[in-house]
């Protein structure tokens, strides 16, 4: 039965709509006849492996973080997506090459996670609530794990650093990176396993619904109405119990659908998220039911920033490309390394979860190390900008963020009069 449900994804995977996801680094597919033609700056794309780790989008995207930074504040800098943890499922990608140009609207989540849910069983989706219910505690843990490193970089920012300290540790950031991503591998080890614990009890008519869901185009999955779908939704004990349902119920396409490759895709933005990108780019659509996310902001608010800069500026942030080289490298290999074994899971077999949780802190390691780069470099330039220049980086923002005595889980505001205390990420030398 094992074999026989691996097998059968696989024929999924190949037979979904009239292709198989686009593989990484391949040339777009053509949209399908069907609909509108795809807005060139949305849809495809080209969007692949090899474009989000080139020189031009890692420094267009550390330069939007750059502007974000500069000019918000810690609270606005702890913000992040639910989905940019854990990420090891084919969802980012799936979003990125929709060829409807709706991944990055809230009702590309609800449509799938709402057919997903109203595809499966009960029983089934008591497997995903026992999974989210205890997920939820992971996302809460890993939320909180990130506010010192938030907090360390915007002291370095300030100079402002507790007594004692001499300012920010390469090390100990990337021991404390190695720390947060075993937590971010334990929840994508978690989650594999349920996944494939409910693909293996699918029957063939639940297999053949999932087929006929393409991979890559919005249009072709059912419309699902927003309200409608909840009575498919179990009530949650929490707020990220519900995110973590929500998750569940789309990464599961995703996944199933998808392939390694897919899974070990991730955008520019994954690394080094402790800056306020997030929050800049991702806040304006949050509780809206019909936002386009633009595609094309951080690129383009990336090269204002970098105008806004002095040749010498311009070289600091641009060294960063080059320092960062091989340790972004690093992660592309280990994410394989998980997507991997994570897709044993589909025929019942599956990795230990010591074996994962290794793997994750060798990527957690290697994004500290980006996040201090990303850091000691926002900082260099910061003590350079004169007035003129602090005040053009404050019309790029627009909006001020007004987060002061606020920290975010996720999405949600709560209450923090201050950050947690960082002095082991600055040198603390007694």
């Amino acid at each position: 039965m094992r074999r026989f449900c691996s097998l059968t994804f696989l024929l999924i995977s190949l037979t979904l709509a009239s292709a198989p996801p686009q593989a990484i680094g391949a040339p777009p597919p053509p949209a399908p006849p069907p609909g509108p033609p795809p807005r060139p700056d949305r849809a495809g794309g080209g969007y692949s492996l090899e474009q989000a780790i080139s020189d031009r989008a890692q420094l267009r995207t550390i330069a939007f973080n750059g502007l974000a930074f500069l000019t918000g504040e810690p609270g606005a800098s702890t913000f992040i997506p639910p989905g940019k943890v854990a990420d090891f499922f084919g969802f980012q990608y799936l979003r990125d090459i929709d060829a409807a140009g709706k991944g990055h609207n809230p009702m590309f989540l609800d449509r799938i996670a709402g057919n997903v849910m109203r595809l499966l069983t009960d029983a089934q989706r008591r497997t995903f609530q026992e999974a989210a219910r205890e997920e939820s505690v992971q996302l809460e843990a890993i939320a909180r794990m990130r506010l010192p490193l938030v907090a360390a970089f915007h002291q370095e920012l300030s100079g402002e650093l507790p007594k004692g300290c001499n300012g920010l540790d390469r090390a100990a950031v990337q021991a404390y990176g190695a720390d947060l991503f075993e937590q971010d591998s334990r929840l994508a080890w978690h989650r594999a396993r349920a996944f494939g614990r409910v693909c293996r009890s699918l029957s063939d008519g639940q297999r053949r619904a999932l087929g006929s869901w393409k991979f890559g185009d919005f249009r072709t999955w059912p419309e699902v109405d927003r309200e409608t779908f909840r009575e498919y939704f179990p009530r949650a004990g929490s707020k990220l119990e519900s995110v973590a349902f929500m998750t569940l119920a789309s990464e599961f396409f995703s996944w199933v659908a998808g392939s390694v490759e897919a899974d070990t895709y991730f955008c520019p933005e994954r690394h080094g998220t402790y800056f306020g990108g997030f929050y800049m780019k991702d806040l304006p659509a949050m509780g809206q039911k019909d936002f386009d996310i633009s595609t094309t902001l951080t690129g383009d608010t990336g090269e204002a920033f970098l105008d806004a800069l002095n040749p010498a500026q311009r070289d600091r942030l641009a060294s960063v490309v080059d320092q960062q080289r091989s340790a972004l490298q690093g992660i592309v290999e280990v994410r394989r390394a998980i997507a991997t074994l994570l897709r044993t899971f589909l025929d019942g077999t599956g990795p230990s979860e010591a074996e994962i949780r290794a793997l994750g802190r060798q990527y957690g390691k290697l994004d500290g190390e980006l996040a201090f780069l990303y850091a000691t470099a926002y900082r260099d330039i910061q003590r350079t900008l004169d007035g003129p220049q602090k005040a053009r980086l404050q019309a790029l923002r627009g909006q001020p963020s007004r987060e002061c005595g606020t920290a975010f889980l996720y999405s949600d505001r709560i209450t923090m009069a201050q950050l947690p205390d960082a002095s082991f990420l600055l040198g603390r030398t007694r």
